[in-house]
């Protein structure tokens, strides 16, 4: 792959611009995508998530799933906003039968999601968000597969 074309890397400098991306990818999003999150507490994600939310036309408050593991929210499609922050083992992400989730008609948005590497398909989109300061997050958004690849062209455009 050509590390161009696989890779988008962005900075928001505030709450809203990362969900002004999050609206972006919510707005090209089909049934099966597949977004995995990763990054520190406190990096963004459940912001980049609420952002992919509103973009998938989804009315109302997206909380992160962090007790309850999976959340269901409706809008233009379905997303399953799944958090795997509280469990320890892949023996426990085993347990949350995730290809009832996967292979569905909505769009997955995995936080935590390096917890769950080994139990994940391949194709996705990574989403890896870092904190530079109190306010501004850099973002780095690569694809693994040729149909992710397309949709950086896409973000790109």
């Amino acid at each position: 792959m050509n590390a161009e074309l696989d890779r988008l890397q962005l900075v928001s400098r505030s709450p809203g611009e990362t969900q002004e991306i999050g609206i972006c990818l919510g707005k090209i999003a089909e049934p099966g995508d597949l977004f995995l999150l990763t990054g520190a507490l406190g990096s963004g994600k459940t912001c980049l998530t609420q952002g992919i939310a509103r973009g998938l036309d989804i009315q109302g408050h997206v909380i992160s799933p962090t007790f309850v593991l999976v959340r269901q929210y409706r809008g233009r499609h379905l997303m399953y906003h799944i958090d795997l922050y509280r469990l320890d083992s892949i023996e426990e992400i085993m347990d949350l039968a995730l290809d009832e989730y996967l292979y569905r008609d909505g769009i997955c948005v995995i936080e935590w999601a390096e917890k769950g590497k080994d139990v994940l398909p391949f194709e996705h989109l990574a989403v890896e968000l870092n904190s530079i300061s109190a306010s501004e997050r850099s973002i780095t958004i690569k694809s693994h597969g040729e149909y992710y690849q397309n949709m950086i062209a896409s973000l790109k455009k």
